[in-house]
């Protein structure tokens, strides 16, 4: 089978970035199917050029999967309005390189963006194919909740285009349980829940990188490690304010990881409340956040306090959970229900500075129980989220649309 994913922020593992695409284009390739993969020059992350402008760019990874990187506006985190050229540049060009993509079975469509969602449905009729769209988030839904997007047509507009994709989908895979109610009721049919989950064999417990924990501010301190986006969603201030409430403990630490259009922000913030337990670094590629993570204490997981945000399966849980580290989770909803129930990390209330920073000192003082959780946690995943067994359900949803 041929499958040709539409993807504008695909990161290969190489790249900083959340890489569940690509670790599943190789899964896909291994047995035995063509993958082609349509993404963006540009970092999603950074807003930084991946690679030299121009009209496309290709690459094959060491398993034959194709990367073929498209031209994109590069206005990417300068605000929304650009975000929307970016989006829609995206749609453009690989909406045009895809026409070129010879004998394809199944296009696999992905939001958001919804913009390139549009362009997996085209392609995908006019090449007589399965289109299969997955739903990441609830995008339209978490931008007005957030209130990046504000005006009345635009939302209107993308309901609009939200519902038209859901009912014209051959198959709709959602990657949160949270998803379902909401896609049903805009039209969605054949819906499959295929949840977001992790490779539990590129982590390790065993794994710290010893260059990075044994850097001056980090030896021999208790580290509680964010890794991840840098947005408006993450309410990473809540992260500054635990900070602030444990400045005279000098034993611990906190390490954010990642870039994001909110990231200068943070690092000017932390300089003028005095926070010198805090400490930034730049994203790294998929390959070096095992060891990272191992050389952390405990993990923070944090959303901003919005209902829509209860929905979700955030991947870096679950890559917390593989690495054996115990999760802060300062996120309310489904993923709540499965850090409680792998007894894998604490949950405080989204929002709430105090209780963030309360949950780091109960955490400091109790490593036995930081052990316990963080190899329980490992446990789980490997039962119920390793991906190999995702890919399995998803090459039998791709099956049954090319019987």
């Amino acid at each position: 089978m041929h499958i040709l994913l539409i993807h504008q922020a695909f990161a290969s593992l190489n790249e900083a970035g959340g890489t569940r695409h690509h670790e599943i284009a190789r899964q896909l390739a291994i047995r035995g199917h063509k993958v082609t993969v349509l993404t963006g020059q540009v970092s999603y992350l950074t807003g930084e050029k991946i690679v030299n402008p121009g009209w496309v760019r290709s690459e094959v990874d060491d398993l034959g999967v194709k990367i073929l990187r498209t031209y994109v506006y590069r206005g990417w985190h300068r605000s929304f309005f650009h975000r929307i050229f970016s989006f829609i540049s995206f749609m453009i060009s690989s909406f045009l390189v895809g026409l070129g993509r010879k004998k394809v079975d199944l296009v696999w469509g992905t939001s958001p963006p919804l913009f390139q969602g549009f362009t997996a449905w085209i392609l995908a009729r006019l090449k007589g194919a399965k289109f299969l769209f997955e739903v990441r988030d609830l995008w339209p839904k978490f931008a007005v909740s957030v209130g990046v997007l504000r005006n009345p047509i635009l939302i209107w507009l993308s309901r609009g285009l939200e519902r038209f994709l859901y009912r014209n989908a051959d198959r709709i895979v959602i990657n949160s349980p949270g998803f379902r109610n909401h896609v049903l009721d805009r039209g969605a049919r054949n819906v499959e829940l295929i949840p977001n989950g992790v490779d539990t064999d590129m982590f390790s417990p065993e794994m710290a990188d010893s260059e990075f924990g044994d850097q001056a501010e980090l030896r021999g301190k208790f580290v509680v490690t964010y890794a991840g986006a840098h947005g408006e969603s993450n309410d990473l201030e809540v992260v500054l304010g635990a900070a602030l409430n444990l400045c005279d403990n000098k034993e611990i630490c906190f390490v954010l990881i990642g870039d994001g259009k909110e990231k200068a922000s943070l690092i000017e913030k932390s300089k003028n409340m005095g926070l010198e337990n805090i400490f930034f670094y730049p994203s790294v590629s998929k390959v070096k956040i095992p060891g990272i993570l191992a050389s952390a204490d405990v993990c923070v997981a944090i959303l901003k306090p919005i209902d829509a945000f209860k929905t979700t399966y955030p991947n870096k849980v679950f890559d917390y959970m593989a690495a054996g580290k115990p999760v802060l989770l300062a996120i309310d909803g489904v993923i709540r229900d499965v850090v409680e129930a792998a007894g894998a990390g604490i949950f405080v209330p989204p929002g709430n500075s105090e209780a963030l920073a309360s949950a780091v000192e109960e955490m400091w003082q109790n490593p036995k129980e930081v052990k316990r959780m963080g190899a329980a946690g490992r446990e789980y995943v490997k039962v119920n989220f390793d991906r190999s067994k995702q890919v399995e359900a998803l090459i039998e949803v791709m099956d049954e649309l090319n019987p």
